[in-house]
């Protein structure tokens, strides 16, 4: 899967919901069908950066835990 990612983004240490506003515009230079990985710390952004990314009509296509951290793989819609 990795090969097919279009473009990674590390958010380890942004706060709610600039993590969320920098996964959308992210995902706006992207076309349909396309793979963001997104990395997301534990707590609040890893609970709703994913549901708001579904919530704009995108699929969460893998989370994987990373200790403290988590790798989100976002396929847009």
């Amino acid at each position: 899967m990795d090969s097919a990612i279009k473009q990674k983004i590390d958010l380890h240490g942004v706060t709610c919901p600039m993590n969320f506003v920098k996964t959308k515009v992210a995902l706006a230079s992207l076309a349909a069908g396309d793979l963001l990985e997104v990395i997301l710390d534990e707590g609040e952004a890893i609970l709703n950066v994913p549901r708001s990314v579904k919530e704009e009509g995108h699929q969460v296509v893998q989370v994987e835990s990373l200790g403290e951290m988590f790798r989100v793989v976002i396929r847009k819609g």
